[in-house]
């Protein structure tokens, strides 16, 4: 398998695709102008308690105030605050915890005021970014994430992570990291770590003890609001979260980004220098690797399938809809119930793939083809759980309803990737059409449609089409129309037509009688 991330840099935005055997799984975007990511610490200000709700809203820079509940508080809010108020004051000068004594844990029940009050200063991490119309959601509970550990001030527990199967790994890495932990830190144990040998965990806490230190040191300087510690920049995240030995390419079309980059997996994995490589070539780095295409193809209403099949996606301002959709499928399925798991189990896939590229959070209910056999259902639930293991964002699957429904409930922490995938008609102005780059998919899906469907006895079939579209479908060795024969045996015919739209094509027999 395959595992490519592209880096495509822009004047204001750098943009990241993850591909997985050559298919786009994951798309991200890093903008200048992001100040409030996932992650980032900031020293804050209690704008005012809020007592009907339990919360408070903080002022942490951005036009909204963040929202932060009294759960997300964390139990160690007290010591927090007292550190916080001597480190500001100059008379704490060793940040490491270790001789600090630490204060009564807040009640798990309590009241927000009772702990907090207005115009205090707290520090604060943004958990969810701000989406739509509402402000950051923050903690107080902080956790600072490296590559095999994520290090929590103000704990002693020691955590590992559920994905990690083996109970006996689990033992030994708990053991290991409780003989390096120090004082006054919890740590909790992240999958990458698995199979990893105390010298490497000990080095990824040490470089998470000193970005403490460093953000520590700018509390006595810095005003409220503020960011005192900036999470890595996207690049930096996406590989420390995803980056492991299955990686066999990381390509950079910016010089900076280029040598960044290769720092980084210097550090983490100086094996792997080797699979980062800049691209200067003249063909646009997201167009070499047919990410323009995928994403085209992707985004919006409908998004395709194999042999016909495709899903619908709406969205509400509550939660996410997907119907899923055979098409004219024809199969060598012997009755309708295998067709529908066959196609069930394809989008299945296609589901998993869509939620993490578009990174759709909330709630999302699926209808999936109905299925009479409980064996069948059963083998789709697990199929879609096993698909769906390697997304990194906090999910639950139920099994499917009686009426045939899967709902899924998905972490969202930031606004939803959302592409304009139509473009203006170049025959009607005002009016949008699909893109055009997937008019030939189309043909593709409709071609095999018709030479498997009740056409296929068809000796002769005409493929009319707009002049501009019948060259690019005959040009070159091979050609589209050639790489049709050698698929299907049949030779289409081309004929262009001047009266047609760029987008519209027709199947016509031998006798001038359309067939699809």
């Amino acid at each position: 398998m395959n595992r490519e991330l592209i880096v495509r840099s822009s004047s204001d935005a750098v943009d990241f695709a993850l591909l997985k055997d050559g298919k786009l799984t994951e798309l991200h975007k890093e903008e200048d102008n992001n100040n409030f990511s996932v992650g980032d610490i900031f020293l804050a200000k209690i704008r005012k308690p809020v007592t009907g709700l339990n919360a408070a809203f903080v002022n942490v820079g951005y036009e909204k105030d963040a929202f932060l509940h009294y759960h997300d508080l964390g139990p160690q809010l007290a010591s927090m605050l007292k550190f916080i108020k001597q480190v500001s004051m100059g008379k704490l000068k060793d940040y490491s915890l270790k001789n600090f004594p630490f204060e009564k844990d807040i009640d798990k029940n309590g009241s927000i005021n009772d702990v907090i009050k207005a115009n205090q200063s707290l520090l604060v991490q943004i958990v969810k970014e701000p989406i739509s119309t509402k402000g950051p959601r923050i903690s107080s509970e902080l956790s600072i994430a490296g590559r095999y550990l994520v290090m929590v001030p103000f704990s002693d527990r020691v955590s590992v992570s559920q994905k990690i199967a083996s109970n006996e790994e689990k033992d030994r890495l708990k053991r290991l990291v409780k003989s390096i932990k120090p004082k006054g830190f919890g740590v909790i144990i992240r999958t990458v770590a698995e199979g990893k040998k105390v010298a490497e965990l000990d080095k990824d806490l040490e470089n998470l003890l000193n970005k403490w230190s460093a953000m520590c040191s700018k509390l006595q300087r810095a005003k409220t609001p503020s960011k005192v510690l900036v999470e890595l920049n996207r690049a930096s995240s996406i590989l420390r979260d995803v980056f492991n030995d299955s990686f066999t390419g990381i390509f950079v079309d910016d010089e900076t980004l280029f040598d960044q980059i290769k720092d980084y997996v210097i550090e983490i994995a100086p094996e792997k220098e080797s699979i980062v490589k800049l691209h200067n070539a003249t063909v646009p780095i997201f167009e070499k690797f047919g990410i323009e295409r995928q994403i085209k193809t992707s985004f919006g209403r409908t998004a395709t399938m194999s042999k016909g099949a495709y899903l619908i996606i709406e969205h509400t301002e509550a939660l996410h809809v997907v119907d899923v959709n055979s098409g004219n499928r024809s199969n060598k399925a012997k009755n309708q119930e295998d067709t529908a798991l066959e196609v069930n189990l394809l989008a299945a896939t296609e589901i998993a793939r869509q939620l993490r590229l578009r990174d759709m959070g909330g709630i999302i209910v699926i209808d999936f083809i109905d299925m009479g056999k409980p064996q069948h259902r059963k083998k789709l639930f697990e199929h879609l759980r096993n698909e769906m293991k390697d997304d990194r964002a906090k999910h639950k699957i139920l099994p499917p309803s009686k009426f045939g429904l899967v709902q899924i409930t998905r972490q969202r922490v930031r606004p939803e990737m959302n592409i304009k995938t139509t473009e203006v008609d170049p025959n009607q102005q005002g009016v949008e059409v699909e893109a055009p780059i997937v008019l030939i998919d189309k043909i593709n899906v409709d071609l095999e449609r018709l030479l498997k469907g009740p056409a296929k006895d068809n000796k002769s079939i005409t493929l009319n089409i707009h002049p501009f579209i019948a060259a690019y479908v005959t040009k070159g060795f091979p050609s589209i129309r050639t790489k049709w024969f050698l698929e299907h045996k049949r030779w289409i015919k081309i004929q262009p037509r001047d009266a047609y739209t760029y987008l519209e094509y027709r199947f016509k027999n031998k006798d001038g009688k359309t067939i699809y």
